[in-house]
């Protein structure tokens, strides 16, 4: 099967090293010639253009930021929907509003192009290894025909049915749990540090203990790094937290959990620490006073 993998971030460049290494032709595409060429020495092989990387391709996967990189990498001038074949399959990883999915299949079909809605979670780690929880929807005949591309790149694949947009729906509602759990772990340790305790040995205490959660073990250590490199940074998850009210506001839901994440997500992204790794949300909180 050949694979043409649009978006060679974190995420996109770890799925599409896994897809090299079980055996699929990955050809992808970034606006970084870095990241091709990271891509192209991991032994797959990089385009100019998502257009270009749609060629020729069985399958093409989005791996971007969000629902305008969508729009631009697919429907743009030289986006990946202009090299694709009649009746081509696009599956769409990234996190985007189940309303943006619906009408972006319809339009897709228009061209008789085929949408797959299959966001993902795990991380970089599950994605490089292809240990990926991915939520699907969209029509059954075109999940056929990409199940082996999914099974390779994820250990858990839930089927949500032939509506696109019920996999995004399933996404945004799993990160209002990660980005919840995400700031709940920043305040614990802000509070440890104001008692004045070793964070480390918090930590210790806290992963094995009913406190524990997935998200404190894989952002946990990396917390307590002065400057982690970024793996998620915390504007993704002011977009996903975002995403998470829009769907609330959407269906007159009440979300006070999410709000106050949303807030402190904010709060750093405002003071221009947007980029850092997610695992610092304890900086969020006021630093424990000077001593002496």
């Amino acid at each position: 099967m050949k694979i043409a993998m649009i978006g060679l971030g974190a995420m996109g460049a770890a799925a599409a090293r896994n897809l090299v290494n079980r055996g699929f032709e990955v050809t992808g595409f970034d606006p970084r010639v870095a990241a091709r060429d990271e891509l192209i020495a991991a032994g797959g092989r990089g385009a100019p253009s998502a257009r270009e990387a749609a060629e020729g391709a069985d399958v093409v996967v989005t791996f971007v930021v969000n629902a305008a990189q969508v729009e631009s990498a697919v429907l743009g001038p030289d986006g990946a929907a202009h090299g694709m074949a009649p009746g081509g399959v696009l599956v769409q990883c990234a996190t985007v509003p189940a309303s943006f999915i619906a009408s972006f299949g319809e339009r897709m079909a228009a061209r008789g192009l085929v949408v797959v809605d299959a966001p993902v979670s795990g991380g970089v780690l599950r994605s490089g290894d292809g240990t990926l929880s991915i939520m699907v929807s969209g029509a059954p005949e075109a999940l056929a025909r990409v199940r082996p591309l999914l099974d390779a790149m994820g250990r858990f694949v839930y089927d949500f049915g032939a509506t696109l947009g019920a996999g995004s729906t399933v996404k945004t509602i799993n990160q209002l749990l990660a980005g919840v759990h995400l700031a709940v772990l920043g305040e614990a340790l802000a509070l440890g540090k104001r008692a004045g305790l070793d964070p480390e040995k918090l930590l210790e205490v806290y992963t094995n203990s009913a406190a524990s959660s997935w998200m404190m073990n894989d952002r946990g250590p990396r917390a307590l790094e002065a400057a982690p490199p970024t793996k998620s940074a915390v504007d993704i998850f002011v977009k996903d937290l975002g995403l998470v009210l829009d769907t609330g506001q959407d269906l007159k839901f009440p979300l006070p959990m999410s709000a106050a994440a949303h807030q402190l997500f904010l709060s750093l992204s405002a003071q221009g620490q947007g980029g850092i790794d997610d695992s610092q949300m304890w900086r969020a909180y006021p630093a424990p006073p000077a001593k002496g």
